[in-house]
């Protein structure tokens, strides 16, 4: 098993370690249990960040989620409900994407 490292916020420093596991690991230690919708989610972000290699903050994280799951998915209350506190960051970690660079 290789070692995974983190970075002090807990996101994960080698982007290739990333698999559904890690991910389901990351969610528990955020006291997250991973439903489709999650999944859906980071499936949208993992995208974004193979597209523009960039991971997205709110806005660009709502008009991506519009986009691919259509807009009543595409609202930040839905995304707060899943991703709760800032849903960027916290989908960016669990789907093991650097930390969006215009999140506090």
């Amino acid at each position: 098993m290789t070692n995974i490292e983190f970075d002090e916020e807990g996101y994960l420093l080698d982007l290739s370690q990333w698999d559904e596991n890690l991910a389901k690991s990351i969610a528990i230690k955020e006291g997250l249990e991973l439903t489709e919708a999650h999944w859906e989610v980071l499936r949208v972000l993992r995208n974004f960040y193979e597209q523009f290699e960039v991971s997205p903050a709110m806005r660009p994280l709502v008009k991506a989620v519009t986009k691919e799951l259509g807009a009543d998915k595409g609202k930040s209350i839905y995304l707060m409900k899943l991703f709760p506190g800032s849903p960027p960051k916290l989908a960016a970690k669990i789907a093991g994407l650097p930390k969006p660079a215009n999140c506090l």
